[in-house]
């Protein structure tokens, strides 16, 4: 696969763990190129359960298991990779532990933070939030359309969009040329995921 970030899955915390499995199987099945578990509740034992369990329904797919936040999470179920927050572990501690060839991204918030993450050991850059969203409360900056085309221009390091995207917005979206596309509602809450998964890419030009 040459872009594992195409279409980006990040799980919903809140749906129980059945749900989950279901909603990533049926996800990968419509076309979905990167899973991440999103823990938010601080349960480290609930973490590992969730993200063995969905590591089991990635197996022999190809498709990458990032874990969100907690590098110690992503070693003990021996995920694909790790993404961290601005809050969380520095991304040079977190590459020392985690070694060269595990997948490590950040998120970043404003264009200081895309500049100077630019020379960070990181694989890709979670760019939040395009657009402002009921999941996260805590938005710094609404990056916008005008925000994220300046950010694909300026970044060197693969970039993927999350944040209040959905079917009506996508395709302007993946007009930036932004590497990839992260989802949350738009997949995990779809009546079906696949189909949603396989409307999306369609929507993507993908």
């Amino acid at each position: 696969m040459n872009n594992p970030y195409t279409l980006y899955l990040v799980t919903d915390d809140q749906q129980d763990i059945d749900t989950l499995c279901y909603v990533v199987a049926e996800a990968i099945k419509g076309g979905v190129t990167m899973v991440q578990i999103r823990e938010k509740h601080g349960d480290v034992r609930a973490f590992i359960e969730r993200s063995l369990a969905i590591k089991k329904v990635l197996k022999d797919s190809g498709v990458p298991l990032i874990i969100n936040d907690r590098v110690d999470v992503a070693l003990a179920v021996q995920a694909d990779g790790v993404h961290l927050g601005q809050s969380d572990m520095p991304a040079n501690l977190a590459r020392q532990l985690i070694g060269p060839d595990m997948i490590l991204g950040l998120s970043v918030e404003n264009e200081t933070q895309l500049r100077e993450a630019q020379d960070l050991p990181v694989d890709y850059l979670g760019i939040s939030a395009i657009f402002s969203t009921p999941t996260k409360t805590n938005i710094i900056k609404e990056w916008g359309i005008d925000g994220l085309t300046k950010a694909v221009k300026e970044s060197k390091l693969p970039l993927v969009a999350i944040g209040g995207i959905n079917e009506t917005n996508i395709k302007q979206i993946a007009d930036t040329q932004v590497d990839g596309i992260a989802l949350v509602s738009a997949i995990c809450h779809a009546t079906s995921p696949k189909q949603a998964s396989e409307g999306l890419l369609e929507l993507m030009g993908r």
